[in-house]
């Protein structure tokens, strides 16, 4: 029992920790000013945002706390992902939209491949 309140309490602590920023917002912040906002690579880059955005929205949440400290572990572990895919879609827009050099929290790689544990 132990165990288990101590995998729902920081499962809890994981999903309620800090967000990305959503791709679209990102998006929007950037200066239409800049020379490669009009380009169709641009385009196409907040278009897959604002896609990825609309798809987030349905997709299974809070029903899974029935399944106690598993179903917080399944909610934390998506909320996880939804962060790497929010960064990895807001790098893509600056990417594409921006002159400017890549933010420190859109570095790095966010690739689901990057994210394999490796076992001993």
């Amino acid at each position: 029992m132990r165990i288990a309140m101590g995998i729902a309490t920081s499962a809890l602590a994981a999903m309620l920790a800090g967000c990305a920023t959503s791709p679209v917002d990102y998006g929007a912040s950037l200066s239409q000013q800049d020379q490669k906002w009009a380009s169709p690579q641009c385009q196409q880059a907040r278009t897959a945002a604002s896609d990825y955005a609309a798809r987030e929205k349905h997709h299974p949440g809070w029903e899974f706390v029935a399944l106690g400290p598993y179903g917080l572990g399944i909610i934390a572990a998506t909320k996880e992902h939804e962060q790497k895919q929010r960064k990895l879609f807001a790098r893509e827009v600056h990417l594409q939209c921006s002159s400017l050099p890549l933010p420190k929290e859109l570095e790095g790689d966010f690739s689901p491949a990057s994210a394999q544990t490796k076992y001993p």
